[in-house]
C-alpha cells in the first residue's frame, strides 16, 4: 500500500515490520483531539488564503463528519496507515476527495502529536483534578463524623500515641490538597500550543500560530519551533504528579486493609469494594484497596520508562518518542479509576469507633503524657523518660497498664505524681489537651476541618 511518506522508498516494509512499527492501536484514543487541532489548522490555512476560503470550508466539513463518526464508533482503523495522524487523512480524503491532501500544508506529524497530547492531558488533568476534590470530600465527610473518635496513632506501626481519628483521616485530606495543587499548577506547561512548529524549523508558509492556539484555546504558544516538537517535560511532570498522587493512595489503601484485618478490626469495607474466595467461604478480601496498592507499582513504572525514554534523544523529534503514550494513557485511566474507587470507599465503610477507643486502653500509648506530666512539675524531661521508662517496663513484667497501677505505686517512682494523674492518662483527656496548633485535640481538629471546609468551597475546577 502507497505510504505518505513512500516517494523517497523503492521499497516498503514486511508487514510484520509495518505491525511493529504502526502506533493506531493505541493512539486512536487521540481521535478527537486529533480532529480539532485539525480543524483550527485549516481554519488557519483559510483564513490566511495559504489555501482557498473554499477548500479550508469543504475540509471542515469532512473532519466534522469523521468526528460524527468517532463519536458514533464507525471508524475503521488501519495498521498500514500508521497513525491516528494518517488514518484520518487518509478517512478524510475518501469523505471529501483530493482537496483533503491540502489539510497537511504548513503542518508535520511531529507538531500535530505534541498538540493532541497537549489538548489531551489538559482535559484529562481537569478531570482527575475534579475526582481528587471527590476523594477530599469522602475524608471530610467521614473526618466531621469522627471528631470525638479515639483511635491509637502510630509510629514505626506500633502503639504512639492516642489520636482523634478525623485527625488521621485529615492528613490524607492535605497530602491529597498538595497533589491537587501540583495537578493545577502544571497546568500552565500543559496549556502551550506546539501547532505551526512544523517538523522542526517552523514553515515557509504564512501561518498564525496565535489563532489556532485561540481556536483550540491554548493560553500560549511554544517560543521555540525546536522546543515545540521535541518537549515531552509536560508528560513526564504528569507522571510524576500521577506517581506522587497514586503513592499516597497506596498508603491509605495499605491502612484500609490493616484496619479491615481481624487483627485490627478498626473499619469495615462495604462489600462492593471487597470480594470473597474461590474455596474459603468466609473471607472478604479488601481487593479493590490491594489493586489501587499494586497499581502505584505501574503508575510509578511509566514515570521511570518516560525519563529512560527521553535521556539520550538529541533533538528534535526521534521515533522513541513514540512509547511517550501508552504510559500517558494507562496512568490517566489508572488514577481515575482508582481515585473514584476509593472515594466510594472512604464514603462507605463502618467505622467501628467502639473497637478503636477500646485499643487505646490496652497499649502504653498514654505513656508521653506522663513524661509530659512530670515536666510540667519541674523535671527534667529526659529524666521524666526515664522515670515512665521503668514504670512501663514493671507495668509489662505485671501484665497491667499505667492506668491499672494505684496513686501509692505510681508515686513509688515519683512522689510528685498527684491524684489529677487518672484523668491526665485517659486516652480521651490524652487526645482532647495536644491543643497545640495543628495538633490532635479536638478543638484543633474543628478548626482544621473549618480550613478542609474552605478548600473544598475553592477548589471548584475551572475547565478551559
Amino acid at each position: 500500500m502507497k505510504k505518505a511518506w513512500g516517494g523517497r522508498f523503492s521499497k516498503s516494509p514486511e508487514q510484520w515490520i509495518e505491525e511493529f512499527g504502526a502506533s493506531i492501536s493505541f493512539d486512536q484514543e487521540l481521535v478527537f483531539e486529533d480532529l480539532e487541532g485539525s480543524i483550527a489548522h485549516v481554519k488557519m490555512l483559510g483564513k490566511m488564503n495559504i489555501i482557498p476560503l473554499e477548500d479550508s470550508e469543504k475540509i471542515v466539513q469532512g473532519l466534522l463528519k469523521l468526528k460524527e463518526k468517532a463519536s458514533a464508533g464507525e471508524l475503521v482503523y488501519s495498521v498500514s496507515e500508521e497513525d491516528i495522524h494518517l488514518n484520518l487523512e487518509k478517512m478524510l480524503t475518501e469523505e471529501i476527495g483530493p482537496v483533503g491532501g491540502k489539510l497537511h500544508t504548513g503542518r508535520s506529524r511531529n507538531d500535530q502529536v505534541a498538540t493532541d497530547m497537549h489538548l489531551y492531558l489538559k482535559k484529562q488533568v481537569l478531570v482527575i483534578m475534579e475526582h481528587l476534590k471527590e476523594l477530599q470530600a469522602s475524608l471530610f465527610e467521614q473526618a466531621e463524623k469522627n471528631v470525638e473518635t479515639v483511635f491509637p496513632g502510630y509510629t514505626h506501626l506500633q502503639r504512639a500515641q492516642p489520636v482523634s481519628f478525623a485527625h488521621h483521616l485529615l492528613a490524607y485530606f492535605w497530602m491529597l490538597e498538595r497533589d491537587y495543587e501540583r495537578f493545577q499548577e502544571s497546568l500552565k506547561r500543559i496549556d502551550l500550543s506546539p501547532l505551526g512548529a512544523s517538523a522542526l524549523a517552523g514553515t515557509t508558509f504564512p501561518i498564525d500560530r496565535h489563532f489556532t492556539a485561540e481556536q483550540l484555546g491554548f493560553s500560549e504558544v511554544y517560543e521555540n519551533s525546536m522546543d515545540a516538537v521535541s518537549d515531552r517535560d509536560f508528560i513526564v511532570e504528569f507522571l510524576s504528579n500521577s506517581s506522587l498522587t497514586i503513592t499516597h493512595l497506596s498508603r491509605l489503601a495499605e491502612e484500609f486493609i490493616l484496619w479491615s484485618s481481624k487483627e485490627f478490626n478498626f473499619i469495615e469495607l462495604d462489600d462492593t469494594y471487597a470480594t470473597g474466595s474461590s474455596i474459603m467461604p468466609q473471607k472478604k478480601n479488601p481487593d479493590m484497596a490491594e489493586l489501587i496498592r499494586g497499581k502505584s507499582g505501574r503508575v510509578i513504572g511509566h514515570l521511570m520508562g518516560m525519563l529512560t525514554t527521553l535521556k539520550g534523544l538529541p533533538l528534535t523529534y526521534n521515533k522513541d518518542m513514540q512509547e511517550d503514550k501508552e504510559g500517558m494513557f494507562d496512568t490517566v485511566h489508572t488514577m481515575i479509576g482508582s481515585l473514584k474507587i476509593f472515594a466510594g470507599m472512604v464514603r462507605t465503610m463502618t467505622v467501628k469507633a467502639d473497637v478503636m477507643e477500646t485499643s487505646v486502653h490496652q497499649d502504653f500509648s498514654n505513656a508521653t503524657e506522663l513524661a509530659d506530666y512530670l515536666a510540667s512539675k519541674g523535671i527534667p524531661f529526659r529524666e521524666a523518660h526515664e522515670i515512665v521508662g521503668k514504670l512501663v517496663l514493671s507495668c509489662i513484667q505485671k501484665g497491667c497498664y499505667l492506668l491499672d497501677l494505684s496513686l501509692e505505686e505510681l508515686q513509688d517512682s515519683c512522689a510528685q505524681i498527684e491524684q489529677d494523674i487518672f484523668t491526665i492518662l485517659s486516652p480521651r483527656e490524652a487526645v482532647k489537651r495536644r491543643n497545640s496548633y495543628g495538633g490532635t485535640g479536638f478543638n484543633q481538629v474543628r478548626k482544621q476541618l473549618e480550613k478542609a471546609q474552605i478548600k473544598l468551597e475553592n477548589g471548584a475546577v475551572q475547565k478551559g
